[in-house]
């Protein structure tokens, strides 16, 4: 009977693995947010407003989106940037996958040391829109986060200023600025 108790315990931990490692991680301050709102645009189109409620500047984002249309394949189409929060930004990147269908979203704000950042605040970054790729309708559209290739997984990166001056334990300090955000998905009513 112990030995049943123990095998049930072990495998217990072993399930919240992956709970435990995809856990919200902020070490400035309140853990910051990570909103996509779903809204139905037409039968066969949704489309996602992906906004962010941050309480430290922010250097880059890196926000990979599993998304499904239940047996109707989709793909993310487009994304616009313009008008949000890293309109700014030095790079946007949009990267769909239809074969996974999976979208990976990346914004870095400087590349050329005008030390451009994204202030603390909140709201919309980018609208990605998503259509059924044989223009059937979508019966059901969901979204989630998960890793992309080669290694993109949700995760916000703090600017450099917060660890202090430069020094030789900077190296060790910088995984420090790897933030992952709450998700918290909001579909239509």
């Amino acid at each position: 009977m112990i030995k049943k108790v123990a095998i049930v315990a072990v495998l217990a931990a072993l399930c919240a693995l992956p709970i435990v490692a995809h856990a919200q991680v902020d070490k400035f301050g309140k853990v910051d947010t990570l909103y996509i709102d779903v809204e139905r645009a037409n039968p066969s189109h949704y489309v996602m407003t992906v906004s962010y409620t941050n309480d430290q500047p922010v250097a880059g984002l890196s926000i990979p989106l599993q998304m499904t249309g239940g047996k109707v394949p989709i793909v993310a189409d487009s994304a616009v940037y313009t008008g949000g929060r890293v309109d700014n930004f030095a790079f946007k990147g949009f990267r769909p996958d239809t074969a996974i269908q999976c979208v990976t979203l990346g914004m870095i704000a400087d590349l050329t040391g005008t030390k451009k950042i994204l202030e603390p605040g909140a709201g919309r970054l980018v609208t990605v829109f998503v259509s059924s790729l044989d223009n059937r309708p979508l019966e059901k559209f969901l979204v989630d986060t998960t890793t992309t290739n080669p290694d993109n997984s949700l995760m916000i990166i703090a600017d450099r200023s917060l660890l202090g001056p430069a020094d030789s334990t900077l190296a060790k300090r910088e995984k420090d600025l790897q933030i992952v955000p709450a998700l918290v998905i909001r579909e239509p009513k």
